[in-house]
């Protein structure tokens, strides 16, 4: 199992470049094709007609938009070239949630960028990573917003608590769990928790992982009922020195609304290494 095709969300904000480079080195690591996928917000266009005098803002919007396009593609390809990938470039039009999702099935991984608040250009959509991973039927791996980070291939930490996503996202991670130097598998176990009669013990996975080859080291932490689970798990990261966080994400929609479970909305929000999402 690898990777052969690979999907980057760019935009025009900050850390569009170097999430370009993190992908162009997974490409170059799996020999994958990548496509760049160029979104960004688009102000919708029915909310300027009852404005009078928004109509030239809305051009320059446009006019914007499209010029940062070609200077990025134009970075993209120069970027394929340096680094012996192939790929292609695709700018999609629309609200990035509607028009990002049909490009993503049809990749074996996305890379997304974490949402930065302090960069206005980050935002292409409400909730569109939460999005992305509920609707794209593929694994996402995130990066954060802030700090410097190569592809993973050190250290991968996986959280493990028996369930359906959890599952989901040990399969498809395994390409970066092969090529891991090292792969700790832990489950964090709270007073609040409810085990599940079919919860799996964390070695029953690990013997399934160790048949792809992967060496697996199998912790459990216990934590204060006041300890998020989320927190935990940075934490473990942090004192081990992992590149890399494979979970699942937990989460429904609720009308318009994306309704995340605990853990997965703390490593949206405070993500500090890559992390691999599936749902």
């Amino acid at each position: 199992m690898s990777y052969h095709t690979i999907l980057v969300h760019l935009d025009t904000s900050a850390r569009a470049h170097p999430r370009l480079e993190f992908a162009l080195q997974l490409a170059h690591r799996f020999h994958a094709r990548l496509t760049g996928l160029f979104s960004t917000y688009v102000p919708p266009r029915h909310a300027f007609l009852v404005m009078a005098g928004t109509a030239g803002y809305y051009a320059e919007h446009e006019r914007l938009r499209h010029e940062r396009a070609g200077a990025l593609e134009r970075l993209f390809h120069a970027e394929l070239a340096r680094a012996k990938v192939d790929g292609e470039w695709i700018a999609a039009d629309g609200d990035a949630n509607d028009v990002v999702p049909p490009y993503a099935r049809l990749a074996d991984l996305i890379v997304l960028g974490q949402f930065d608040p302090a960069d206005p250009e980050s935002f292409v959509a409400e909730q569109f990573v939460e999005h992305v991973v509920l609707s794209a039927g593929r694994p996402v791996l995130l990066t954060p917003s802030a700090g410097t980070f190569a592809a993973p291939g050190q250290h991968a930490l996986i959280a493990w608590d028996g369930s359906r996503e959890a599952t989901r996202a040990i399969a498809d991670a395994l390409p970066l769990l092969v090529d891991a130097a090292k792969v700790t598998l832990l489950t964090v176990h709270s007073p609040r928790d409810r085990t599940a009669p079919d919860r799996l013990p964390g070695a029953d996975i690990a013997r399934n992982i160790a048949r792809h080859g992967v060496k697996v080291d199998v912790r459990e932490l216990s934590v204060a009922t006041d300890t998020p689970v989320g927190d935990a798990l940075l934490s473990q990261a942090s004192e081990l020195g992992c590149d890399l966080l494979v979970m699942g994400a937990y989460a429904h929609s609720r009308l318009h609304e994306i309704v995340l479970g605990g853990a997965t909305r703390t490593m949206l929000h405070s993500m500090t290494v890559p992390v691999l999402l599936s749902h």
